[in-house]
């Protein structure tokens, strides 16, 4: 898939200049509240108590109950975008347990929150043949070039393609692990190059010794964060 890759490298995907992009022009900064993989309990007790004061937007990274979210969508009262995770159903319209009441679920798709644009990837790889939200590097890849023209007309529109990427599983060789069911996505290395964004915020693998992992690094222009379990982002 590496030749296909980047052959999907478009001309109208450079990088616009400072000046060129609004959204490093604007003045006020957004306050994002990210979670992924774990209900924190504290939680329930920090909301209420005004610890996330100031947060305008919620960013879900996958695995979490739908119940939880709603949860904090609530309390905090602001919009909130998330993506799938390999332990999330899968998405039916018919059916409401398999979406977060209240948000929007932004798998392939982009949206405009705050003047800031989000762009969702939900899924990890496929470590199981009838796994549910889980993808081969060749299926991950094709579903991306499905965002090709959300992206495109941004670019044309807003003078960018993407500000924020969510997704659930990390891009490959970058926070991921070793294990088959935690290698991260090519695909999502190719839509950092694409599309740009400011920040990559990711779930799916976990810390256990977080003095001894990297939860943030750079691919190029873009700041990737792992969010587990949470992460407060100004932008």
């Amino acid at each position: 898939m590496k030749g296909i890759a980047n052959a999907g490298q478009l001309r109208f995907y450079r990088r616009t200049s400072l000046q060129e992009n609004h959204f490093y022009g604007t003045i006020t900064t957004v306050k994002i509240l990210a979670v992924s993989d774990q209900v924190v309990d504290r939680i329930y007790t920090l909301v209420p108590g005004g610890h996330f004061k100031g947060i305008e937007i919620l960013l879900g990274c996958g695995d979490l109950p739908y119940s939880y979210l709603e949860y904090l969508v609530t309390v905090l009262n602001v919009q909130m975008c998330y993506v799938p995770g390999n332990h999330d159903p899968r998405y039916n319209l018919a059916d409401k347990r398999s979406r977060a009441e209240g948000g929007s679920n932004l798998d392939l798709k982009t949206a405009r929150r705050k003047n800031i644009l989000i762009g969702g990837f939900g899924g990890c790889i496929r470590y199981r043949p009838d796994g549910v939200n889980q993808y081969t590097q060749s299926e991950a890849y094709l579903r991306a070039f499905r965002m090709l023209p959300r992206l495109l007309l941004n670019r044309i529109k807003h003078g960018r393609a993407m500000d924020i990427l969510i997704s659930h599983s990390p891009p490959f060789k970058i926070h991921d692990d070793l294990d088959t069911a935690h290698n991260g996505l090519k695909a999502l290395n190719w839509l950092i190059r694409i599309a740009q964004p400011r920040f990559h915020l990711h779930g799916h693998t976990h810390f256990y010794k977080n003095n001894l992992e990297v939860q943030e690094s750079m691919a190029g222009t873009t700041k990737v964060i792992n969010v587990y379990p949470y992460k407060v982002v100004e932008v």
